[in-house]
């Protein structure tokens, strides 16, 4: 297959990504924030049926992954969701705004997992106020992405194997418990019905948030300039990924409703911390607590690194200032956009709390799944001179159609996550603006 070509003069993106690392990459992107963080807030919304929310999620998921799959194989550039949008449509103005409303999902997840820092877990050994540690982490992290992506996703592996280790932890518990007769099965089957809109809205809702803990694999397509051989190697990954993380997702969810009443989870953003406390196994509480930290860490290590990437594709692509994609020819990293999405961090971890910005984040890329999964079918007729997958057609129609459903306003979603997603988008429109009135006066000179 033939790569992208830069242009003259620019330092091209190191291929380091093989098979393997990307696996673990898209896995460890999945798993985090939104199981550790927030499983509690989704128990609180569909109560004892736990499980549900994000068995629905992962068919959700895997469809949108299948369009995501046909492509990231068919164009393997940078800039994921920007790209197939610019190609389908030919809007300028539509393209910008999928694209910031892309890396604005990864900001808003990124900053959930900083503040899950600061919660729960960490208080398990001292108090710092959350918000405080959120940004000192969210510092660390850009540090860590400014010194290459060889490095980052090798640190990824490590923050992924513990991270696993802990959901393997509650399994255990969970099955120890089925074994001793522990735990309320019948939890299992109760669906909240006490709030407005009953049965529905809480299947709904509930599964509007629980799909935060889902998303993570879109970000792996910004990675496919520094993938060997991506029409091969991801297809493989990206279902894969889905697959084992969506297993996972459900047993810690059976094993979490099992073991602890939904209102209790609900008032914890460390959720998975009452599971072991109440699990009948002598494992260390403050030992699972850092191994949550870990795991919201990897979060936030890879929504970061995505939203730089993501920068980076389109200043490439001309859809904002060429001076965004800058890469430092030492590190051969995009320095500008590690500045950049750093600093949009830093803004929402100070006006943000953890349930708010994941359910942003889950309204966000809900909307830019519906808009992939249309783009898939228009593309259709535009071939390309190397092999790629290629989705049965139900299936986005499919993905689109379940998509627009979570994002629409059915699933009862406080006011405050539409509200911060349009002050953001508002953001994206005042640049696109700026960006048309920069390139407008440009151009005669050119």
């Amino acid at each position: 297959m033939t790569s992208p070509t830069p242009e003259v003069g620019q330092v091209p993106l190191k291929r380091a990504i093989g098979p393997k690392l990307l696996l673990l990459f898209i896995v460890g992107d999945i798993l985090g924030t939104g199981v550790y963080a927030l499983t509690g807030k989704v128990a609180g919304k569909v109560g004892g049926a736990l499980w549900i929310p994000f068995l629905v999620g992962f068919v959700i998921a895997a469809l949108t992954a299948m369009s995501y799959v046909e492509l990231v194989t068919k164009y393997p550039r940078a800039a994921g969701a920007a790209l197939y949008t610019q190609r389908a449509f030919r809007t300028p103005f539509l393209t910008f705004m999928v694209a910031f409303t892309v890396m604005c999902s990864g900001l808003t997840s990124a900053s959930a997992a900083a503040r899950a820092i600061g919660g729960d877990y960490l208080k398990t050994f001292v108090t710092v106020p959350g918000v405080i540690v959120g940004i000192v982490f969210i510092v660390a992290i850009a540090l860590l992405n400014y010194r290459g992506v060889s490095e980052s996703v090798k640190t990824n592996i490590v923050f992924t194997i513990i991270e696993l280790t802990g959901l393997l932890v509650i399994i255990v518990i969970g099955v120890y418990a089925v074994a001793t007769g522990a735990g309320e099965p019948a939890r299992l089957t109760e669906i909240r019905a006490d709030q407005e809109g009953g049965l529905f809205l809480a299947l709904l809702g509930s599964t509007a948030l629980a799909f935060f803990a889902f998303v993570g694999f879109e970000d792996s397509v910004n990675m496919a300039e520094e993938t060997r051989d991506p029409s091969r190697n991801f297809p493989r990954a990206i279902f894969l990924g889905v697959a084992i993380t969506s297993m996972i997702y459900i047993l810690v969810a059976v094993t979490s409703s099992l073991l602890v009443d939904h209102r209790v989870l609900e008032k914890s953003s460390g959720p998975l911390l009452e599971v072991v406390k109440a699990g009948g196994i002598s494992f260390p509480p403050q030992l699972f607590a850092v191994i949550a930290m870990f795991a919201v860490a990897n979060s936030a290590l890879i929504n970061m690194m995505m939203a730089s990437r993501l920068v980076y594709g389109l200043a490439n692509e001309r859809v904002v200032p060429r001076a965004l994609g800058r890469v430092d020819p030492r590190r051969r990293t995009p320095v500008v956009g590690i500045i950049f999405t750093t600093a949009l961090a830093i803004a929402l971890i100070s006006t943000g709390d953890i349930a708010g910005l994941g359910d942003t984040t889950a309204f966000l890329l809900l909307c830019v799944f519906t808009i992939v999964n249309v783009a898939v079918l228009v593309l259709r007729k535009d071939t390309v001179d190397h092999a790629h997958y290629r989705a049965p057609t139900i299936l986005p129609v499919l993905g689109a159609v379940l998509a627009f459903v979570l994002a629409s306003p059915l699933t009862g979603r406080p006011a405050e996550v539409y509200i911060r997603a349009g002050v953001l988008l508002g953001i994206g429109l005042l640049l696109w603006v700026v960006n048309w009135l920069v390139t407008r006066r440009q151009a005669p000179a050119e």
